[in-house]
This record gives structure tokens, sequence and C-alpha cells, in this order.
């Protein structure tokens, strides 16, 4: 196998994380003498400051003609001016739109070793399996007309939020082949559609057109639920969920709600995928963490978790993506924990020293 893996470090801790990716994806291809030639590129608020863009012309097009792309994070503080015109995560936009990208598939599973690290009891999140299925292109991010204005009783923003048929198929397609994948292997075989149908039109479009498609699935299980309900049943019954479908924005939100189930936001890997042939997207779901960047303390196996989404679906290594997940469990299982998910008073490792730590249960 030789492919080309474009670098997207970004801002705060993501050139750390992005880092300990690499060093991973390097030595899956040493191990199964795969050849994986590596670029890095500007993006986000350092390509801002650099060049005056967040998603520069050159970076756009080392993403467009590689075969995956591995994203660390965007944003900080330093560009957090709510009135400035440029801001890092419209090139994160942009990417997504470029790329084609509509699906966000956001796994949520519990490491049995860190079942004392989720604020949930034990019984609650014993066997949790969900994978969050989130709208990208479409909804309130993307609706237009947005914008800001001077009325009369002062300032005013507004934005639309608008979903068309099509956005919602295909994307409620890939909720249903993924349920069926998963019920293969032992999975519940079920959908669950999140939306606000009691209060939103483009909900109501949302839920007729998700019971059109799940019509075609006879053998998967279907629900609606609304978006406040799901919050709630995400903490109380977190098991009963398999593949939830959902809105840009929605999917946001309950995805990282979601992720505390897990111990820590820096546990969850994503991918953002589009039609045959579009160029896969990778990357934690956590931010840049400014406030930690540079101490070596952040949490790099979201990013590594994702290094072994873009070798499963990106480059069809399966074996070698089930290797580096177990080589995460292995480790998590032998007691290493970073800082995010450690105990009082428990062993910290560093961000390096957990890169390594998977690199060797990895090769040995």
């Amino acid at each position: 196998m030789n492919a080309n893996i474009t670098l997207l470090s970004g801002d705060g801790i993501g050139p750390e994380i992005v880092a300990e990716g690499k060093k991973v994806l390097t030595a899956v291809a040493q191990k199964h003498n795969h050849t994986f030639n590596f670029s890095d590129y500007l993006f986000g608020g350092i390509a801002i400051d650099t060049v005056g863009n967040p998603l520069p012309e050159e970076t756009l097009g080392a993403c467009l003609n590689s075969d995956a792309i591995l994203l660390g994070a965007v944003g900080g503080p330093k560009w957090d001016d709510p009135t400035a015109k440029v801001r890092p995560e419209q090139g994160l936009l942009g990417l997504r739109k470029s790329l084609g990208v509509f699906a966000n598939i956001r796994p949520v599973k519990l490491f049995p070793s860190l079942a004392d690290a989720s604020p949930l009891r034990p019984e609650r999140v014993q066997n949790v399996d969900i994978v969050f299925v989130r709208e990208l292109t479409g909804g309130i991010y993307f609706g237009t007309p947005q914008g800001r204005e001077l009325v009369a009783e002062g300032r005013s923003g507004f934005d639309t939020m608008r979903y068309n048929e099509k956005e919602i198929k295909r994307v409620m397609h890939i909720g249903f082949k993924l349920a069926q994948q998963r019920a293969a292997s032992g999975g519940l075989g079920k959908v669950t559609s999140v939306d606000k149908a009691n209060v939103l039109a483009t909900s109501r479009v949302w839920r007729e057109v998700a019971h059109e498609v799940a019509a075609e699935y006879p053998d998967i299980v279907f629900e609606d639920l609304l978006v406040d309900a799901m919050a709630m049943y995400l903490i109380n019954r977190p098991s009963d969920f398999d593949v939830v479908v959902t809105g840009n924005m929605f999917g946001d939100i309950l995805s990282d709600e979601a992720s505390m189930i897990s111990g820590s936001l820096g546990m969850l890997p994503s991918a953002a995928l589009g039609g045959p042939g579009s160029v896969g997207l990778y990357e934690p779901i956590h931010g840049s963490a400014p406030d930690i960047a540079g101490q070596g303390i952040a949490n790099p196996l979201a990013t590594i978790l994702s290094a072994a989404m873009l070798l499963r679906s990106s480059l069809g290594l399966e074996k070698e993506a089930v290797e580096v997940e177990t080589a995460v469990s292995h480790v998590l299982a032998a007691g290493h924990r970073t800082a995010d998910i450690a105990k009082p008073n428990e062993k910290i490792t560093n961000t390096q020293e957990m890169g390594d730590l998977v690199v060797t249960t990895l090769t040995s």
C-alpha cells in the first residue's frame, strides 16, 4: 500500500497530538511494509497569522489530492473576536464543503479499563457502544441568510436552519448501512433519528424523509427522538442506543455530551466521509485546548484512534486498524493514563510517552 496522507496540525495542542498520530501510522507502515507519504500544511489560526486565510489554496489543493487527511484542532482565544471577518473555524467548514464530506462518524465506546473514569455509574456505562452519524454540510451552520445587523433594539444576529431531502437521505442511508454492518457482528441493529419536529419546520421535513428511508431497511429497528429527550436518555440509558443519526448542530452537541461516557473528550475519534472517491478527514472531536498547549500533557489517544479510522475507512486496512485499537486498549489496561483520565494521585503519562507506549505495544 502506497498512500499520501496530509497532516493539518492546526492550533493549540494540534501539533502535539498529530505528531503522535503520525508516529503510530509510521509504525503501522513499517510493520506491514506500506509506504505512507506525509505532508504538512498550514490550517486554521496559524494559517490566518501566516497568510491571512484559514484554508490557504496550497493546503486545499494538497487535501484534495491526498488519500486521507489527519487533522489536529483549530481555534483558540487569540482568534475568538466575534467581530472578526476571518476565523479558524471557517477553514474547517470550508474544507468539509470542498471535500464533499457530509457524514461525521463519531464512535462512543467505553474501554473497560476506563469505567472508573466515567462520571456515570458503572452499571449505566456497561456495554455502551454508540456511533453518532452527524450531518456535516447542511443545517444552521451553512444556511443562508446569515449575519448581523443593527435594528431599533440594538445589535441583532440571524442564522437560517435549512435541510433538503437529498442531504437528509444520504446521511440516513449511511446510518442504516452502518447499523446493518454492526448487526452482522453482534450490534443492536437499530437506528435512532434525532430532531426537534415538535417545533422546527426543518425537523419535520427531516422526520418525514427519515421514515421514508427507514422503510427501505425492514431489518433495522427504527425510532425517532426529540433532541431534548435524547440528551436525557444519553445519561440514564446510554446502552440502549446503537446508531444515532442527526443534523449538524444537534450532532455536535450530543456527541460531545456522549463523550463524557468514555471519561474524556480526549478519547473520542471521528471520521468525516462523503461519497465514493471523496477524501476522508479524520480528527479527534475535542478542541485545540490552548490552556494546555505546549505542556506535553494532552491526551493523544483520540487522534491515534482517528488514525485507526483512517486506516480502515480510507485505506481499506482493517487488520491494521484493529491492531492500533487493540494496542490502545492494552496500554490503558496496563494502567497508563494521561492527566484527563487519571485518578487523583495516579501516575501521569505525558503525550509523547503515551504515543510511544502505543507504538511499542503495536510492534511487539
